[in-house]
């Protein structure tokens, strides 16, 4: 019998390209790749108290992190024109903005580059809302002044880094399909519950105990801010490591 992460492996790759062709409801595009083409993107602050960002990607790789001047630094890089990802953004005067990063319709061969680098703003307060078909997604969170963060995978593996000091409790929802999700936890400074189902693969905690029926830390019910999760995978492995 195979180990079970090879085992995920095979599952993951076997199963991929036929939940994107379902997700996206288009026939797959054969044609050979161009040259890979990179290009940047920004979207400048404004008086929004607020924005929710979206980032729908259906396969490649995304990485976010904080420490953009503006409020979206971003560099994208694909080989298929078809490709190129669509930034929208609506703010101004009004209480909240809403900024959308989406990938056309369409669909990804084995040959496609599709590669996503976003910065977002450490002091714009932020709900982000994350959905990738397949594919990796690396958001490296902690420097952010998040509200709430959603994020719905399908195939593939997820590394979520939420180490920092966050100004207000804020909450993380994520819910994945097939693949590893790890999430990486700020320290004792910070107060961490966290409620998590996972499937075959089991769910693994780092510096945290079981109690009546969730994850938590020493510092819950004393810190002044506090993270509160919800996840839930289907076939793989959830680790949450809190330093």
């Amino acid at each position: 019998m195979l180990p079970l992460s090879r085992s995920l492996s095979a599952l993951v790759g076997a199963s991929a390209l036929s939940l994107i062709v379902l997700l996206s409801g288009c026939a797959p595009d054969w044609r050979p790749p161009g040259p890979p083409r990179t290009e940047t993107r920004n979207v400048e602050m404004d008086n929004s108290e607020e924005v929710r960002v979206e980032l729908k990607m259906g396969a490649g790789e995304l990485r976010v992190r904080g420490g953009a001047a503006k409020l979206m630094e971003a560099r994208f890089v694909y080989n298929r024109l078809r490709m190129r990802p669509e930034v929208t953004y609506h703010g101004g005067s009004g209480f909240r903005g809403h900024l959308l990063v989406e990938e056309p319709r369409g669909i990804h061969t084995a040959t496609n580059r599709y590669e996503w680098d976003l910065a977002l703003n450490n002091e714009k307060p932020l709900d982000l809302e994350v959905n990738c078909g397949a594919g990796e997604s690396h958001l490296d969170l902690g420097e952010l002044s998040l509200r709430r963060v959603n994020v719905d995978m399908g195939v593939g593996e997820l590394r979520m880094d939420l180490r920092g000091m966050p100004k207000n409790d804020y909450s993380v929802s994520i819910h994945g399909g097939v693949g590893e999700a790890t999430i990486y936890l700020p320290g004792n400074g910070v107060g961490i519950e966290a409620q998590a189902e996972g499937g075959i693969g089991g769910i693994h905690t780092t510096g945290l105990e079981k109690r009546d029926g969730r994850y938590v830390n020493d510092a819950l019910g004393h810190a002044k801010t506090t993270l509160r999760l919800d996840i839930e995978g289907g076939i793989g492995e959830i680790r949450l490591i809190a330093d």
